[in-house]
């Protein structure tokens, strides 16, 4: 069963924050994991592991070993977490007939040498969730109603799951807050973000079907893509918002949100 969808930041700055606004963030993130502690798998959709241009990656990997933090900032989490291979794997062959996914391992088809790195894109919103087994779900910038139909299709397995399982979707936002980022300044960044903690709020994600490629392109988020997967959960799954914040105190946007039953 599905108990829960939370939006969650990877970035150090959620972790380690530096006013009053990200505070807060922090504080919305650590009660997501409190009201998270009831699942018993998290599916994790990241955009900061492998990276595969035209296809949704599963992770199927026995052990993930958390190993690339942003900026060499260190955030204490498990050594190591388990992967729910028997999600995973439901999850692949339930999605390949229909969708461009691929299952991912290494050295091993399973035992100690089936390892996988985890980055900041897990780790950081890790850090906030008691410890669980994961399925990692890498998304891709496929067509828009695509990438909605697999968030259907995913919603509906995981509802029918024999466990109880929460939906984790690591995400930033614009990244083109700042004259002194890597990306420069763009308007858009802060449009989009708005739009985004709007859309949050009122638990309705379909605003994000407005968006232009072009303005997409110049707000710079990693958190699209992610998002409409998500927005195809809540067309099969309605769910409710809470514990919704956000901050920018660097050059990119990060927000919380928590979706109950």
């Amino acid at each position: 069963m599905l108990i829960g969808m939370a939006i969650m930041p990877h970035g150090n700055e959620a972790v380690y924050p530096p006013d009053e606004e990200t505070r807060k963030l922090h504080e919305n993130l650590k009660e997501i994991g409190e009201e998270l502690r009831g699942a018993e798998t998290y599916v994790l959709i990241t955009p900061h592991n492998v990276r595969i241009s035209w296809a949704l990656g599963v992770i199927m990997a026995e052990h993930l070993i958390p190993w690339l933090p942003f900026n060499d900032v260190d955030v204490p989490v498990e050594e190591e977490y388990e992967t729910d291979r028997e999600l995973a794997q439901e999850i692949f062959l339930g999605a390949k007939a229909e969708f461009p996914v691929v299952d991912i391992n290494f050295a091993t088809s399973g035992g100690k040498y089936s390892r996988f790195p985890l980055t900041w894109g897990e780790i950081i919103p890790l850090y906030f969730l008691e410890k669980r087994p994961l399925v990692l779900i890498t998304p891709a910038k496929l067509e828009r109603e695509r990438l909605i139909e697999f968030g259907r299709f995913l919603g509906n397995l995981l509802e029918k799951a024999d466990k109880k399982v929460a939906v984790v979707v690591s995400a930033d936002h614009g990244h083109a807050h700042s004259e002194e980022g890597p990306y420069g300044y763009a308007e858009e960044s802060e449009e989009y973000d708005k739009r985004i903690v709007e859309m949050l709020k009122s638990g309705n994600l379909e605003g994000l079907l407005e968006f232009t490629d072009e303005f997409i392109a110049k707000a710079k988020p990693d958190s699209y893509w992610s998002l409409l997967i998500a927005l195809g959960i809540l067309r099969e799954i309605p769910m409710k918002p809470n514990l919704v914040s956000y901050a920018c105190p660097t050059y990119y946007g990060m927000a919380s949100a928590l979706f109950r039953r």
